[in-house]
């Protein structure tokens, strides 16, 4: 909530080419560029629609949502490479007040309802296959877990119609609860053991979903009847803004079902499932055995950017809003995409986050990527690391010997500095 950057943040920022407009004022070059996220729903739509029209002619559109989402969007991402534009803090006030790209974010949703419904009426035929039944649900899924990342885009500002079109997208998931949780639980104990949405190193991606899912909504109810009880309510209050989102997810199920039929519940439940589950993958990703250190009163640190796994990969930001420059979004949770900053001194990870999914989703693949890339950022001092304590033990047995030859390696080159400095 800072209104001024962090010295920590401000002196690893990356600088990039000057683009001016003809007043001189900074000038976004990817301003156009931004269009691709709300286009995301718009291109399922046409998908399902040919499919509709050609279902066995174009039997391959029921699959668009994960062929983006896993194959075409992370191959652009190693294809184009890194963003090398960053938005100067003189720029910031400019960028926040352009309501362009407010519309851009909110015009996401009447697609994304779209898109649902029409996947919906797909998968409820009697006619349609099985493993087109399949396909339509995860491409819905797909692209209504995107969905969330929109939500998780309104959801930090303060006026009550975002926060009920935060809710909005969220609800063709059941996810609404994200938007207490994620503002008022994850932002205030990220990288901490406390924390459902942080994961711990050696903890696979398959025993970070249960605890994250049940830790969300327990910490979600925890936190919304602390609220109202200040305001002398309780939780069964009108205002109660749990109570808000699970009665929208009902009421968009409910009308679905009534039109589609009771077949299409499967495939609301499923498709749910599964872009639930793609919020929780990249919760997963981003702060991976990540760990705020306590001082001598057993108080955390305040978030650093040392806090938060990073991407520059520019596909995946255009569609995720920028997400992937997590440590400045941590740093300022009401400030829009737009205006979100890249600094290299913050962790990185080897690829964007939708090239981050499959190997989350593969325990020793994603081991092997990012085990000795935790203990390299710690500098081989394996005791800052947010650990999984029923691995603990096993995994510092096992690294310790690359633990020690990191150390030994940071400890040359802090030398070496010195060194150079005197």
């Amino acid at each position: 909530m800072n209104a001024k950057t962090p010295d920590n943040l401000q002196s690893h920022q990356v600088s990039s080419p000057v683009e001016k407009d003809a007043s001189g004022n900074w000038k976004d070059p990817k301003r156009y560029m931004w269009l691709l996220g709300p286009a995301l729903p718009g291109i399922g739509l046409a998908a399902l629609t040919g499919y509709a029209l050609a279902p066995k002619k174009l039997k391959a559109l029921a699959w668009t949502g994960p062929a983006l989402v896993h194959g075409i969007i992370p191959a652009l991402d190693r294809a184009i490479g890194e963003d090398q534009s960053n938005p100067p803090e003189s720029a910031v006030k400019t960028l926040e007040q352009d309501k362009y790209y407010d519309r851009i974010v909110k015009a996401f949703i009447p697609t994304q309802y779209a898109m649902t419904f029409m996947g919906a009426w797909l998968a409820s035929r009697k006619s349609t296959p099985l493993d087109d039944k399949i396909g339509l649900t995860l491409t819905v899924g797909a692209i209504n877990g995107v969905g969330i990342n929109t939500a998780h885009e309104l959801g930090h500002k303060s006026n009550k119609l975002n926060k009920l079109l935060a809710m909005a997208a969220l609800a063709p998931t059941g996810y609404t609860h994200f938007v207490v949780e994620h503002n008022f639980g994850h932002h205030k104990r990220v990288a901490t053991p406390e924390d459902p949405a942080s994961s711990r190193m050696g903890e696979s991606f398959w025993k970070f979903l249960p605890r994250t899912v049940l830790g969300g909504i327990k910490s979600s109810i925890k936190i919304e009847k602390a609220r109202l009880a200040r305001k002398g309510k309780t939780f069964w209050s009108l205002d109660n803004e749990l109570l808000q989102g699970w009665a929208m997810s009902a009421g968009f199920f409910g009308a679905t079902t009534l039109v589609c039929g009771p077949r299409a519940v499967p495939f609301l439940a499923a498709q749910a499932v599964y872009g639930a589950s793609l919020l929780e993958s990249v919760n997963y990703i981003e702060h991976y055995g990540l760990l705020r250190q306590k001082d001598k009163n057993g108080k955390y640190e305040r978030t650093q950017p040392e806090h938060s796994w990073n991407s520059n990969h520019i596909v995946t930001n255009l569609f995720l809003y920028q997400l992937q420059r997590h440590s400045d979004h941590h740093a300022h949770p009401q400030r829009s995409f737009q205006a979100l900053r890249h600094f290299e001194k913050a962790p990185q990870l080897p690829g964007g986050y939708a090239s981050m999914l499959l190997p989350a989703y593969l325990p020793q693949w994603w081991y092997e990527t990012m085990d000795k890339r935790v203990i390299d950022h710690y500098e081989g001092d394996l005791s800052k690391i947010n650990w999984d304590p029923d691995r603990k033990e096993e995994l510092m047995a096992k690294y310790a010997d690359y633990a020690a030859e990191v150390a030994a390696e940071a400890k040359a080159r802090r030398e070496s500095r010195k060194s150079e400095a005197a």
